[in-house]
């Protein structure tokens, strides 16, 4: 359960830290609150599994990023979670997971968020996925992203 100055914290933080040399100490200033408060606070809702991670979110496409794409998997089931590990592992895949597969028409139970400057690049990624999954691998696709879809995650209403 949040506290009312964790749920202060996560709401003003939600939306971003601030871009400074300082960011913690800069939020707990506008909070009225200690930088080492602030941060043991985040810290035990991190434990918690309140918070899953403080990272940047980059905008791949301002990145230079422009061939983004989603690889699909059709992995034996019982090297889908080793596997996973592996390709998740690798430094040009940002999202990894497992997901059901909805037969007939979508066969797929792996998908790995690929990211590259250009197509040829993206696919030269693609290859490197295909070899390590090997032959428990029976087929794959690929769907290039058009635009941003989302870029953040779950957000508390402010109070008042």
């Amino acid at each position: 359960m949040l506290d009312p100055v964790d749920r202060r914290i996560l709401v003003a933080s939600q939306d971003g830290l601030p871009l400074t040399a300082t960011p913690f100490a800069d939020l707990a200033r506008a909070l009225g609150l200690e930088p080492r408060e602030v941060l043991a606070r985040l810290r035990r809702l991190k434990e918690a599994g309140a918070i899953r991670r403080i990272a940047a979110v980059p905008n791949h496409y301002r990145l230079g990023f422009l061939a983004n794409a989603m690889t699909v998997w059709d992995v034996e089931d019982g090297e889908v979670g080793r596997l996973g590990r592996l390709v998740g592992a690798l430094p040009f895949v940002t999202h990894c997971y497992r997901r059901p597969r909805r037969l007939p028409d979508w066969p797929y139970n792996l998908f790995a968020m690929v990211h590259g400057r250009s197509r040829t690049e993206t696919e030269a990624r693609r290859r490197e996925i295909a070899a390590l999954l090997g032959s428990a691998c029976r087929t794959s696709d690929v769907l290039y992203s058009t635009r941003i879809l989302k870029k953040t995650g779950l957000r508390l209403a402010g109070e008042g």
